[in-house]
Parts: structure tokens; C-alpha cells; sequence
């Protein structure tokens, strides 16, 4: 396989794309416009007396301190706004990892979002939803009884993965696009990616398990944000925009979404070799 699409230079990087390719600067520019439209869609749906529901990610994650500064600044209340968390580490025994480590998705929401947000302002504890192990179904029918999500932001993993759904080559993609929020291993692709990003290379001490949002819950939403940042996402970002669409590579089923953007900064956006 020759896998042309590499080879694509930067400039001419969105041309022709199956899955529509904004290119930015630095991340900052991506971080903040991904806050911006978080802003965005509160503010309107306010406006409109509407509740707002968005499937968050932790990864990216450059986007929320923007986004808590805009909102205290704004005055912007998130009383009626839903945030679901897309995935969790679990432990061996499936039991969500320790919220005080650093790897815990709800601890860095808690840290890092939650608390640094006006209590004024802030969502009530009962709208911020992370896909619980014991009962996974339980945030599939909240999302559907909400109507779906408004947005759901997200990254990219170097398996292609969207939350947490590894790819299932042995799915057809219409099998694969109906996968609701469920339990699974993580990739040891993935797992080896992220011990280098988040423990130093300690690839014993990363979790095997996790509970992730489902790919019919992402690409139901109305909008579909992904954005990309590092040195691999060179490759990753011109198969997710180029490549056939597959359930071996699982950001390739945000071709088909109707209302799809990938954010890519200058450094993925250089050609990968």
C-alpha cells in the first residue's frame, strides 16, 4: 500500500478531504476556539431557554482554562448545561480508578474545570455525567432522553480512537457506529502512547481497562469538533481526513458525520514523511 495520503505537504493539507481540515497556528489558537464555541453554544442555547449538552474529553484538555476563564468573565451560568464525560481509567477488577490520581479523568474535571468555575455559575453535580462501569447504559439513555448531545468535542488517539473505542476490524462500520457506552480493554497501542505522555514511559503502572462513551453517542450529536497536536498526529490527522472509512481506524466514521470539523495545529500539520 503506497498510503498517498502522507504524503500530502502541509499547504495543500484540507484539499480534497473527506472530513472537513481547519488549520491553525500554534494549539493555543486550537484550545481557544474549541472554548469559544463551548461558549458559543451555552450562549445561545440560554438565549433560547434551551439546556445545552456537550460530550467532553479529557485529551484534549488545552480548551478549559479558557473556557472557565470566558465563562466567569462572561457571567455565562451553566445551570442548564449537561457536560458527559466521555471515558474513565478502570482498575483490573472494573472499579473507576482513584479519583485523587493523575490519571483520573473525574479528578482532573474536579481540579481543573468544576472548581475553578463560580459556584454561581457552575453546572449542579448532577449534570456532570462520566459513563459509570457497573451501569453503562445509564448514560446512553440520559443522553437520548436529552435529545442527544449539542457537541461533542474530542481528540484523536494514535489507533485512531475516539474516546476510548479501539478499533474493531472485524465490525462493519455500520456495526461499529452503533457501539454504545460499554466497558473495554485499551489498546496496547494506546496504553504505550499514553504511558509516554502522562507517566513517563511507566507502562506497568497504566490501566488495561476503561468505560467510554459509545461511537452512536458521539456521532449522534449535532456537532462533531476533533483536533489534533503532536508529532503523530501528522499521520493520524490525514487518515482520520483522507483514508477509507473503517472501523479499523475509528476517526474515520467522522467522514460521514453531517456537521464535522478537524482543528489541526501548525505541528500536525506537517507532512509525517
Amino acid at each position: 500500500m503506497s498510503y498517498e495520503y502522507y504524503h500530502i505537504p502541509p499547504q495543500q493539507l484540507g484539499e480534497g478531504a473527506s472530513l472537513p481540515l481547519v488549520k491553525l497556528g500554534d494549539s493555543g489558537e486550537v484550545f481557544y476556539e474549541l472554548a469559544s464555541l463551548m461558549c458559543r453554544e451555552v450562549r445561545e442555547n440560554n438565549a433560547a431557554n434551551r439546556p445545552t449538552v456537550m460530550i467532553c474529553p479529557v485529551g484534549p484538555v488545552g480548551q478549559y482554562p479558557i473556557f472557565v476563564r470566558l465563562v466567569n468573565q462572561e457571567r455565562l451560568s451553566l445551570k442548564n448545561v449537561w457536560f458527559f464525560n466521555m471515558d474513565e481509567y478502570l482498575t483490573d477488577e472494573d472499579e473507576w480508578i482513584a479519583e485523587d490520581s493523575p490519571l483520573s479523568f473525574r479528578g482532573f474535571m474536579n481540579r481543573q474545570v468544576y472548581t475553578k468555575i463560580d459556584p454561581a455559575l457552575v453546572m449542579p453535580p448532577e449534570q456532570r455525567i462520566f459513563p459509570d462501569p457497573k451501569a453503562p447504559d445509564r448514560l446512553t439513555a440520559l443522553l437520548e432522553e436529552l435529545g442527544g448531545a449539542d457537541l461533542c468535542v474530542g481528540g484523536i488517539g494514535i489507533t485512531g480512537h475516539l474516546a476510548f473505542n479501539e478499533p474493531q476490524p472485524e465490525l462493519t462500520v455500520e456495526a461499529f457506529a452503533a457501539l454504545t457506552t460499554r466497558v473495554l480493554d485499551i489498546a496496547p497501542e494506546t496504553r504505550a502512547t499514553n504511558a509516554v505522555g502522562d507517566l513517563g514511559g511507566a507502562l506497568e503502572a497504566m490501566p488495561r481497562r476503561a468505560v467510554t462513551i459509545g461511537m452512536k453517542e458521539i456521532l449522534s450529536a449535532k456537532k462533531l469538533r476533533l483536533a489534533v497536536f503532536r508529532d503523530w498526529h501528522r499521520a493520524v490527522c490525514r487518515r482520520a481526513a483522507y483514508g477509507d472509512v473503517t472501523s479499523a481506524f475509528p476517526a474515520t466514521l467522522a467522514q460521514k458525520h453531517p456537521d464535522a470539523v478537524l482543528y489541526v495545529n501548525a505541528t500536525a500539520a506537517q507532512a509525517p514523511f
